[in-house]
């Protein structure tokens, strides 16, 4: 049942529950000390009047039986009445005003234990009246003198009845204004106390509708919805920082296979058409044959390639390991430059290197180096330098290989390690390769636990940097 309702409804049923309670238990213990405070005082004026009334019975001051013409003779004495121990009344009297008297039991017998100072047995109790709804405080007591009669006085309870309902009303009318006031202070300390947590369902109902930008207002950590405001602003940033990276992802993978399609369309197209040039005759004129194997021969040739490329990228990407041995990182250096000058005799290298030692694959690091030159050879004229250094810097093996090309801007070079991205958009062959290389670069860097970075000016060349940890 307490499920269903709302938190500011439990609170407050919780407030109110417990203050009604501790009320009704602080009324209740107030008015049984009254009423035990007022019944002894009833007490100590029966006790006080009792011998007066014991001394007039014993001079037989009084008529047996019913006097309405006389007074108490004691203050606050309003019946007395003398009987046996077998209940067989002697004499009774008083009740001025014809009142009726208590209705006392037949056979009163004060217990034997309970004895005062004078030797007499004494108790108390409280009875109705014979008629109406009055009550009477009674003593009954059984003088040692007098051990087979027993004295009974009793005084009337009206005004400690009075006494008491005022107070129960007065209780009552307390305890609803005070009620009333806790739930009113409850109320707005509720409201006031869950308003952030309103603003947060605000928030996240926002967020929900796509805002990913919306956060909690005024979270302070001095409160329990504050911090709690905080952890979830937190939590938000990352959540935001994570859509923004599965956008980014999803842009990349539709610009990936957007690319990936059409590098291998190009190619695709090229062996259909000397397909159908074969199919038109080609089979029997022997340069025609000729031109057809050979463009289909070269086209696969660059499938492969690139097939290759994307699957080397596949396995990096799904953390597949690398094999792991001792590599001569200088060597490496030295054997892709030798490899650089066959392709390219004319380009001037100014090589300089440290001798460094990092643990991989030595064909995949090959390969990264390898990747540099050809970026060089694609992107700069055939006889500008390139410089090549292998240096040891703060526990790190260092790869940087720096051209003299046309460079390239801050977005360009923030770009340049995303797969088939190239600064020329115009995908003309003359411009490069398909895209990837600079990609494998950075991929095969991560997968040894380094990375990969450019930095470049335009008119002023690029700089390529690989850090790899030593060995």
């Amino acid at each position: 049942m307490l499920g269903r309702l709302s938190l500011r409804a439990r609170l407050l049923l919780s407030v109110f529950v417990l203050a009604a309670a501790g009320l009704a238990a602080a009324d209740v213990a107030t008015y049984q000390s009254l009423r035990t405070f007022l019944l002894d005082r009833v007490d100590q004026t029966l006790q006080a009047g009792h011998p007066q009334v014991e001394a007039d019975e014993e001079r037989d001051a009084r008529i047996p039986g019913p006097d309405p013409d006389h007074g108490p003779p004691a203050q606050g004495i309003d019946w007395f009445e003398v009987r046996t121990l077998g209940g067989h009344v002697l004499r009774s009297g008083f009740l001025v005003g014809g009142g009726s008297p208590p209705e006392v039991p037949g056979q009163v017998a004060p217990s034997a234990r309970r004895v005062n100072r004078d030797g007499e047995r004494v108790s108390y109790f409280t009875v109705p009246a014979r008629k109406g709804d009055s009550s009477f405080r009674v003593r009954a007591s059984i003088d040692p003198r007098h051990p087979q009669r027993v004295l009974l006085v009793a005084a009337s309870l009206h005004e400690v009845g009075g006494t008491l309902h005022r107070l129960f009303l007065i209780e009552l009318l307390a305890t609803l204004a005070v009620l009333g006031a806790i739930g009113g202070v409850g109320l707005w300390a509720v409201r006031i106390g869950l308003r952030p947590l309103r603003e947060i369902e605000t928030t996240a109902a926002a967020i929900a509708a796509g805002d990913l930008s919306r956060r909690v207002q005024r979270a302070e950590e001095r409160t329990e919805v504050g911090r709690l405001g905080r952890s979830l602003n937190a939590m938000l940033v990352q959540i935001e920082a994570a859509f923004r990276a599965r956008e980014q992802s999803e842009r990349r993978l539709r610009r990936f296979v957007a690319d990936a399609s059409h590098e291998l369309r190009t190619p695709l197209a090229a062996v259909r058409a000397y397909a159908e040039l074969f199919g038109r005759g080609a089979a029997t004129h022997p340069d025609d044959l000729e031109r057809s194997m050979s463009g289909i021969t070269r086209e696969a040739e660059r499938m492969s390639v690139l097939v290759e490329d994307l699957l080397l990228l596949a396995r990096l990407d799904e953390g597949r390991p690398l094999e792991q041995t001792p590599v001569a990182l200088d060597e490496v250096v030295v054997q892709a430059v030798d490899a650089a000058h066959v392709l390219d005799p004319d380009r001037p290298v100014e090589v300089s290197l440290e001798q460094a030692t990092v643990v991989g694959d030595r064909d995949r690091l090959r390969q990264i180096v390898d990747n540099l030159f050809a970026n060089v050879r694609s992107h700069t004229p055939a006889n500008s330098p390139v410089r090549v250094s292998l240096e040891r810097r703060d526990g790190r093996a260092v790869i940087s290989v720096a051209d003299s090309g046309p460079g390239l801007n801050e977005e360009q070079a923030a770009q340049v390690f995303e797969r088939f991205y190239r600064a020329d958009t115009s995908r003309a062959r003359s411009s490069g390769g398909v895209g990837l290389g600079l990609s494998i670069v950075a991929a095969v860097a991560q997968a040894h636990g380094g990375e990969a970075s450019a930095r470049s000016a335009p008119g002023e060349g690029a700089t390529f940097e690989i850090s790899l940890p030593l060995a």
